[in-house]
C-alpha cells in the first residue's frame, strides 16, 4: 500500500484526474502513434515549438529529457504563444501557432477533449500538460520547482521495468502505467532512468484545491511573467527559481548527500 505524506498526495484527493485515468492507453496510443508516424518536421516542431525548456534544470552527463505539450498556464499551445507573442528561429508567432494547433488537432483529440472537459467543470483547475520522457541514463539533478500554487501529477503511459524512480525528500517512488503520481515540487527531489528503455508520463499540473483560487492565479501571473523574462521557451513552467539551495534540502540529512554534491556541481 501507497504511503502519503506532505509531498507524496494520495490521487483520490483529485477526483478530476480520473477523466485522465480513464483514457489514459488512448492517450498512450495518441503519443505513440505520433511519435512512430509523424514526418521529421512534425517532430522538430513539436519539441522545438510546443516543449518547455530549461536553462536551469540540470542533467548528469550527456543523457537527456525531452518534452512537448499541448496546454500551458490554462492556455492550449497555440493560444499560449500568440498571448506571448514567442518567436522562433524559424518561425513568427502567428506561424508557430498554426503550425502548434495542426499538431495538437491532428494527433492529439482525445487529450484535448479531457482538458476541455475537465477544466470546463473545475473552473480551469489544469495548467500544463504535456509529455516528460527520461531517456536511457537520464541523471537528472537535485532541485525545486518552484510551484507552491500547484501540485505535478505523473500518469504513467511508457514505464519499462527497473530503475526508473523519483527521489524526493526521504522517498523513492516509481511510475506504473495507468496510475498517477502526484507530488509537491517545491520539494527537492532528482529523477532518474537507468534501464535502457525510454519512460514516458503525461505530466499534469494542476491548482492546489485548498487554497483560494484568486490568490494562486495572481502569483501564477506574478511567477510566469518573470520566468518568461528569463526564458520564453520555457513556456511558464521553469525559471532560475528551481534551483536548488542547501537549505531546501540540507533538513533530510545526510544520507543526501551525494544529491547535494550532485545539485551544487561538484560530482
Amino acid at each position: 500500500m501507497e504511503k502519503y505524506n506532505e509531498y507524496h498526495l494520495d490521487p483520490k484527493q483529485f477526483p478530476f484526474l480520473k477523466s485522465f485515468q480513464d483514457c489514459w492507453q488512448e492517450i498512450r496510443d495518441e503519443f505513440s502513434n505520433f511519435i512512430n508516424q509523424a514526418s521529421q518536421e512534425e517532430l522538430a516542431i513539436a519539441y522545438n515549438l510546443m516543449g518547455p525548456k530549461t536553462k536551469t534544470i540540470k542533467t548528469k552527463g550527456e543523457k537527456k529529457y525531452s518534452a512537448f505539450g499541448v496546454l500551458f498556464q490554462g492556455k492550449f499551445i497555440e493560444e499560449y504563444i500568440q498571448e506571448h507573442q514567442i518567436t522562433y528561429p524559424d518561425y513568427d508567432s502567428d506561424e508557430a501557432a498554426q503550425q502548434a494547433l495542426t499538431l495538437r488537432e491532428k494527433y492529439f483529440p482525445i487529450l484535448d477533449k479531457a482538458i476541455a472537459e475537465v477544466n470546463l467543470s473545475n473552473d480551469n483547475i489544469i495548467r500544463n500538460i504535456y509529455f516528460g520522457t527520461f531517456h536511457p541514463g537520464l541523471d537528472i539533478k537535485l532541485h525545486v520547482n518552484y510551484n507552491p500554487h500547484m501540485n505535478r501529477g505523473y500518469l504513467g503511459l511508457i514505464v519499462p521495468e527497473g530503475d526508473v524512480a523519483m527521489k524526493i525528500c526521504h522517498d523513492k517512488l516509481y511510475w506504473h502505467e495507468g496510475e498517477f503520481m502526484i507530488l509537491d515540487h517545491s520539494y527537492p527531489h532528482c529523477p532518474h532512468n537507468y534501464t535502457d528503455f525510454d519512460r514516458t508520463v503525461l505530466i499534469v499540473d494542476f491548482f492546489k484545491t485548498d487554497q483560494p483560487r484568486e490568490q494562486v492565479i495572481q502569483f501564477e501571473q506574478e511567477l510566469v511573467s518573470q520566468r518568461m523574462q528569463d526564458n520564453p521557451y520555457s513556456l511558464g513552467v521553469f525559471g532560475k527559481s528551481d534551483r536548488a539551495k542547501p537549505e531546501d534540502f540540507i533538513k533530510y540529512g545526510l544520507e543526501h548527500q551525494l544529491e547535494w554534491d550532485k545539485a551544487l556541481g561538484t560530482s
